[in-house]
């Protein structure tokens, strides 16, 4: 049989393989592969093909069919061999490839890679990534962000799966890695594990919730992050398409220190912490209530992921007891001098049901109160009480 390819075989052979970065060993098996399937095709099946080999020079590029160790090459099927060969060798080159890229790729999963995008697959969106394609399906996408074909984004590699079309490689724009990832790139101290990026809670496209700490001696982990003049997370936030809000916060071991500091910009928390259910009872001013919880519960819903804690934010008075308005508005319509009304408030009476129930011997135990006071308590209760009904 003639060879596949003249003398200049092996320059070519290297060559494929240096530009396809793939074995050469792997190019020869494929043609192999190829002139078997060859064979089978013109010459048809029969129990002696089961031993058939291939032998090639790899100088030269001669290849002879095998069977049983005899050569069992036919007239003229070289060329025939050839041009089934070559269609052969594309495709099993083009699988090499695809697996060497997917293996390139595989060592980079939970990294950040820059991509074009390319075309939309449905609501799947292509990406050019280099040596390589990927895919950002609609749900790694970020709500409110606008993707126009060549424009260029930082993506999260997070994933290589199985998809329609094979091994698919994963790309996310939502991912709270994306986040970690562009902090690491923008922040040398965050690069060189100067400074350790605890815990992310994202929202994509809204908010973001960052815990840093410092794993070096006198490293600000915080001032590293937001940078001088918070041009570093600025550059970070850029990167998100500028319209995602970043807290960055410090990590600390102690669970009510980091629980008070992930619900900032809120301030004078009472924090109440059942650690074995993980839950937390947060009592908040009431002027800083609406800024623990955020808009549409956006700032406690962060803090929770971020801490590992369920929250539950409640409005406390000056005292720092609960605050039930109605209960307070109750007892205050009650037709009773301002004087009284403040004593009962003090011992903790806030509904008139408890003014009823409570005996007149424990009524008097309270600072200030007389029998008189007493007489006139049940008067109105029961002068209400008789309203009501």
């Amino acid at each position: 049989m003639p060879a596949i390819v003249r003398s200049e075989f092996a320059l070519a052979l290297n060559q494929v393989a240096n530009e396809r970065g793939i074995d050469v060993a792997t190019v020869l098996e494929s043609i192999k592969s190829a002139i078997i399937a060859a064979y089978r095709k013109d010459y048809g099946v029969d129990a002696d093909l089961e031993e058939a080999q291939v032998e090639i020079n790899s100088k030269t590029g001669e290849a002879k069919v095998l069977i049983n160790q005899k050569d069992a090459t036919p007239p003229g099927f070289g060329r025939i061999a050839a041009q089934t060969a070559k269609q052969v060798i594309l495709q099993k080159i083009r699988e090499a490839e695809k697996s060497a890229i997917l293996k390139d790729y595989s060592q980079k999963v939970g990294s950040i890679v820059t991509g074009m995008i390319l075309r939309y697959d449905g609501l799947n969106i292509i990406v050019d990534i280099g040596r390589g394609q990927g895919i950002m399906p609609s749900s790694e996408q970020t709500k409110g962000e606008k993707y126009n074909i060549n424009q260029k984004f930082t993506f999260y590699l997070k994933e290589i799966r199985v998809g329609r079309r094979g091994n698919e490689i994963i790309l996310s724009r939502s991912h709270p890695n994306l986040v970690s990832g562009l902090f690491a790139r923008e922040v040398p101290e965050v690069a060189n594990r100067g400074v350790e990026i605890k815990f992310v809670a994202r929202e994509a496209g809204s908010r973001t919730k960052i815990a840093v700490s410092s794993l070096q001696p006198g490293i600000d982990p915080v001032g590293s992050c937001v940078g001088q003049k918070g041009v570093r997370v600025q550059a970070v936030i850029s990167e998100l398409g500028q319209q995602e809000k970043i807290d960055v916060i410090q990590w600390t071991d102690n669970p009510v220190q980091f629980i008070t500091t992930a619900l900032a910009p809120a301030k004078n928390l009472d924090i109440i912490i059942d650690e074995e259910k993980k839950n937390v009872l947060v009592l908040a001013p009431e002027d800083q209530l609406s800024l623990a919880i955020g808009k549409e519960g956006q700032n406690v819903r962060l803090a929770s992921k971020l801490t590992g804690y369920s929250i539950d934010i409640r409005g406390k008075d000056a005292s720092g007891k609960r605050v039930k308005k109605e209960e307070e508005e109750e007892i205050a319509k009650l037709a009773l001098p301002k004087k009284l009304l403040t004593l009962l408030k003090k011992a903790g009476f806030k509904k008139s049901a408890n003014l009823k129930k409570a005996k007149d011997e424990e009524l008097l135990k309270i600072d200030g109160m007389d029998e008189k006071m007493v007489k006139k308590i049940r008067k109105v209760v029961t002068h209400e009480n008789e309203n009501r009904k």
